[in-house]
């Protein structure tokens, strides 16, 4: 089975995570198939708005910190970044290697793509979830989405792609990550992250229709319009800032490994599912 499934409908390209077995957590299979699809999508001339999709009933429950399916030793082929592979490195070496290429690398790289992105969410959008669809330049999330970054509970600041006070405003990335609690669509619509809210049955109509309505536009004027308004986010420090709470979160995993049993501070998938 594909983890990625990739379909055309039309001027919309579809990307569809296909793990749902586990609410699809993201593995570097998933991460790299993701972004073949993605380079599928941008080099098809006929193409000109990529939607986002999770299989199942949710969207993404972040990174795969648990799965028999994790791969967090496998080597990759390097894209997103100029870096040595992680297999073999020593230390904090090996998790900054993997986690510049894989989660901000590919993120950073995704958030560029020159054609409009359409996140299209269900369920749950926790923590590496989160990544996914801020990446894309609109999400349209259904009633039942729910939405979270819950690290602060291993003592890491945030999540590697960390756009929260850009995407949520300084002060409700403050209560995001300070509580870890659970928001809702509507508080994200409400904080500017979301752009629609539609019962979950509406929601792929919702989403492509969006997206439908995008393709009408002149494909060059889209993408320059995309591209002046990151660059305007850059301007107010969405780059820098990344840069420097990147290595804020891995000076965190670095103190887990000398006080717990691991980077981790020695949670797993079923501890943080325990204290959502």
């Amino acid at each position: 089975m594909s983890v990625v499934r990739y379909e055309r409908r039309g001027p919309v390209a579809v990307v569809t995570m296909n793990r749902p077995e586990y609410r699809n957590a993201q593995n570097s299979a998933m991460t790299y198939a993701l972004d073949d699809a993605f380079a599928r999508a941008v080099d098809d001339a006929g193409v000109k708005v990529i939607v986002l999709a999770g299989e199942g009933k949710h969207f993404s429950a972040g990174h795969d910190i648990g799965t028999p399916e994790r791969d967090v030793d496998v080597s990759f082929e390097r894209r997103a970044v100029m870096w040595w592979d992680h297999v073999g490195r020593p230390g904090g070496d090996q998790r900054y290697a993997r986690e510049m290429e894989v989660y901000l690398g590919m993120c950073r790289r995704w958030r560029e793509i020159p054609k409009p992105t359409v996140a299209m969410v269900q369920g749950a959008c926790i923590a590496g979830g989160l990544m996914l669809a801020w990446v894309c330049d609109l999400i349209v999330a259904s009633e039942d989405a729910f939405f979270a970054d819950p690290v602060v509970r291993m003592g890491i600041p945030g999540v590697e792609y960390f756009a929260h006070p850009w995407v949520l405003g300084p002060r409700a990335a403050k209560e995001v990550l300070f509580t870890g609690d659970r928001f809702t669509a509507r508080q994200a619509q409400d904080w500017g992250m979301v752009s629609r809210v539609v019962p979950r049955e509406s929601l792929a109509e919702e989403a492509l229709g969006l997206a439908g309505r995008i393709a009408e536009m002149p494909q060059f004027g889209l993408a320059l319009a995309k591209r002046a308004v990151n660059q305007a986010e850059d301007l107010m420090g969405l780059r820098s800032g990344m840069d420097s709470v990147f290595g804020l979160h891995h000076f965190a995993h670095a103190h887990n490994a000398e006080v717990s049993s691991d980077s981790l501070a020695g949670m797993d998938a079923r501890s943080m599912k325990e204290r959502e």
